[in-house]
């Protein structure tokens, strides 16, 4: 099973945002955070602004530990350009999340676990690491004894999101080539996410 602390329905109350846009998402009829005093509202300080923005991108990932994600971003602090844009490319370069916009699965958090049970080839060679690092130009493919399975068939007619265009995807032979690392803008988030804030919050 995937490892995660919480369900990632609470993740969108307690964020207050319907973090991958999915239809089911029960904030389309609670738009407030769990628990008792989940109505209560305040100004957020600086902090919490950074803090929320922080826990938004970790959280679309499939709540990314975090001591992978403060790994991550100081893999994108090390490199060239704005951190912020490092940051974000970085974790679209994860292996779960490249199946994701590929739509090979309808959540991140089953990318996770597709790679983890060894259903995911890059460039004809079996990866069960969620975490891997796609490059560009290589061809990720569902092995052909997964293709049918029901899970997979169900993303592919997913209506709710489109594949981006820094992918190439072949459905019909469930492959597809990473063309190139995407800028943020690029990135068909369903919510505002704010890489400078993180920035900003780990260099505090």
């Amino acid at each position: 099973m995937t490892k995660r602390a919480e369900s990632k329905h609470k993740i969108d109350r307690r964020l207050g945002v319907n973090l991958w846009g999915r239809s089911k998402s029960p904030l389309n009829r609670r738009d407030y955070g769990p628990g008792q005093h989940g109505q209560r509202r305040k100004k957020p300080s600086d902090f919490g602004i950074q803090l929320m923005a922080k826990q938004r991108l970790k959280g679309y990932y499939g709540n990314i530990g975090e001591r992978q994600f403060r790994r991550t971003y100081e893999e994108a602090v090390r490199r060239r350009g704005d951190t912020g844009e490092n940051l974000i490319e970085l974790l679209e370069r994860r292996l779960d999340a490249v199946v994701y916009r590929m739509k090979f699965v309808a959540t991140v958090f089953a990318a996770r676990q597709f790679v983890n049970h060894g259903h995911i080839t890059v460039n004809g060679k079996r990866v069960n690491i969620a975490s891997y690092m796609v490059k560009d130009g290589d061809v990720i493919a569902v092995k052909e004894k997964s293709r049918q399975l029901t899970p997979v068939l169900e993303a592919v007619a997913l209506p709710e999101r489109d594949v981006p265009d820094y992918l190439s995807v072949d459905h019909g032979k469930m492959t597809g080539t990473y063309v190139r690392a995407p800028k943020l803008a690029d990135v068909p988030y369903p919510v505002q996410m704010e890489p400078n804030q993180v920035v900003e919050f780990y260099s505090r």
